[in-house]
């Protein structure tokens, strides 16, 4: 018994020390705060994946009734219509100079095309120079002509069904029922993918910092020749690093994501944060072994962007993996960010247990312990 204590006694001192250090760099405390709440308030606020008031001009050469009731339903907030009629040349020329998004064509005999049962076409050109926005854009306007087309099209079937002695028209009721999220708002996605990516940030750059910041102030020469072991050395430096990170995330959902965003907590918060315990552990297992290649705190920074990039990239959050190619799919396994963010949304948008959660909790303890063991390594290797 007393062997333990005496192990872990000179690990609270040196997490003592690492946090002591810590609360000395007000300009490194002060930068953890703005991640954990103003970067995470623009990233739910400023970050959309919907079209929100697309600029929109209108060619309309039929003035008829249909093509009225066409342009009146590109509402708010999708789109924005410009007030009155432009010409084909002048539609174009406002695309030219961005000044819309998407230019509706209305031909002329529209509405009297569509009175007598004849085919007939609305031509739609969208800038998609910015290619997600477009393509969105594009579907948008693609639903509303499609529903405006079939409500017509049951409506001249109704009136010749009419004069036949039919009485009804079997008809399709698509009921759509959103799960988890079912106002379907993107802040909720957004805030909690960005909480995720600066626990991720942090939980590598924290922990490295703090072991080269014992290069650089010559004091880990003095901590080798002390009676303690690498992983006593290293150790507090992810407790203390790890602790200052689940106190930010206190921090971002009781000052932004509860009160700001109403994003809900379904599940169990203690699970909560007991994965992001075991997430920062295992994500800090590649800030040590960062920390054995830098030499200043400079390389540092620069290193963890050279990590964190694929991490994010291979997370899922931005590219579902159906998307990718099917080697980068499979790449998606080795990163821990991806896992987490399964667990995360898992718990707090689905009400998911650690039962149901186990495959990704399995990997991510496996992927933690790796990464770790290798980082406890090469620093035995380096300074043994």
């Amino acid at each position: 018994m007393m062997q333990w204590i005496n192990w872990f006694r000179p690990l609270v001192a040196l997490t003592r020390k690492e946090l002591t250090q810590l609360w000395r760099d007000r300009v490194l405390l002060a930068f953890v705060i703005y991640a954990f709440t103003v970067d995470i308030f623009l990233a739910g606020t400023g970050v959309t994946l919907q079209v929100s008031h697309a600029k929109t001009v209108i060619s309309d050469a039929d003035h008829g009734s249909a093509a009225r009731e066409l342009v009146g339903r590109l509402v708010e907030p999708s789109f924005s219509v410009q007030a009155g009629s432009v010409s084909g040349n002048q539609a174009l020329d406002a695309l030219d100079r961005g000044d819309a998004m998407m230019a509706v064509d209305i031909p002329p005999n529209f509405t009297a095309d569509l009175a007598a049962g004849r085919d007939t076409t609305v031509g739609l050109w969208v800038d998609t120079s910015n290619s997600v926005q477009g393509f969105l854009a594009a579907s948008y306007m693609t639903r509303v002509v499609t529903q405006f087309g079939l409500e017509s099209g049951i409506q001249q079937l109704r009136s010749q069904a009419g004069s036949l002695g039919i009485t009804s028209l079997p008809t399709t009721d698509n009921r759509i029922r959103a799960w988890y999220n079912a106002n379907q708002d993107d802040s909720w996605f957004m805030a909690i993918s960005e909480l995720l990516n600066i626990i991720t940030a942090f939980a590598i750059l924290l922990p490295a910092a703090a072991a080269v910041r014992e290069k650089e102030r010559g004091t880990v020469e003095q901590l080798l020749v002390s009676p303690l072991s690498p992983l006593q050395i290293l150790l507090p430096k992810v407790i203390a690093m790890g602790g200052v990170i689940l106190l930010a995330v206190v921090l971002s959902l009781n000052a932004v994501l509860w009160p700001i965003f109403d994003v809900p907590c379904r599940g169990s918060l203690p699970l909560f944060f007991a994965m992001c315990a075991l997430y920062i552990f295992s994500t800090a297992g590649l800030g040590l072994f960062i920390a054995t290649i830098a030499r200043n705190l400079a390389q540092v920074g620069m290193l963890t962007i050279l990590v964190l990039a694929p991490m994010l990239f291979l997370s899922g959050a931005w590219t579902p993996p159906e998307a990718m190619p099917f080697w980068l799919a499979k790449a998606m396994v080795i990163s821990p960010l991806h896992h987490f963010m399964d667990i995360a949304f898992g718990i707090l948008l689905k009400n998911q247990d650690a039962r149901s959660l186990a495959e990704p909790i399995t990997i991510l303890a496996g992927i933690g312990a790796l990464l770790f063991g290798q980082g406890l390594y090469r620093f035995r290797r380096q300074f043994g």
